[in-house]
């Protein structure tokens, strides 16, 4: 069986599942599909997410096993991770409004500088 082709071939574009055939009893189920997260990945990248699960997620099992370096694998992994939609990165967690409030008047009250407030606001 060939490979489920997630892009079109004419013009690059994400292609949208219409029709879902049984090879057993002939049931036809026809709608508009999305091919999921997974769907998103070029024959490559999926490659790599394998080779990632079959290393148990351990980039320095991956080195021998592809031939890249950790800083190649890294940069691979980071394609992987932005491709399926999410950040790459540490993501800051966001603040509360009212912890949000709080900084702000003890910036008013000069009980911190603005520099201070920034930090503090930007999570770190």
């Amino acid at each position: 069986m060939n490979p489920m082709l997630t892009t079109c071939p004419v013009c690059g574009e994400r292609l949208e599942i219409t029709r879902f055939e049984c090879r057993s009893c002939d049931t036809t189920i026809e709608g508009h599909f999305d091919i999921g997260r997974l769907g998103r990945l070029s024959g490559e990248q999926l490659a790599f997410v394998e080779t990632f699960i079959r290393c148990e997620g351990k980039l320095s099992r991956m080195e021998p096993e592809l031939g890249m370096s950790y800083p190649t694998i890294r940069a691979r992994l980071n394609e992987v991770i932005q491709t399926l939609g999410f950040p790459v990165g540490p993501v800051a967690p966001q603040m509360s409004d009212e912890e949000r409030h709080r900084v702000l008047d003890d910036l008013a009250s000069g009980a911190i500088t603005p520099e201070e407030a920034m930090l503090r606001l930007e999570g770190e």
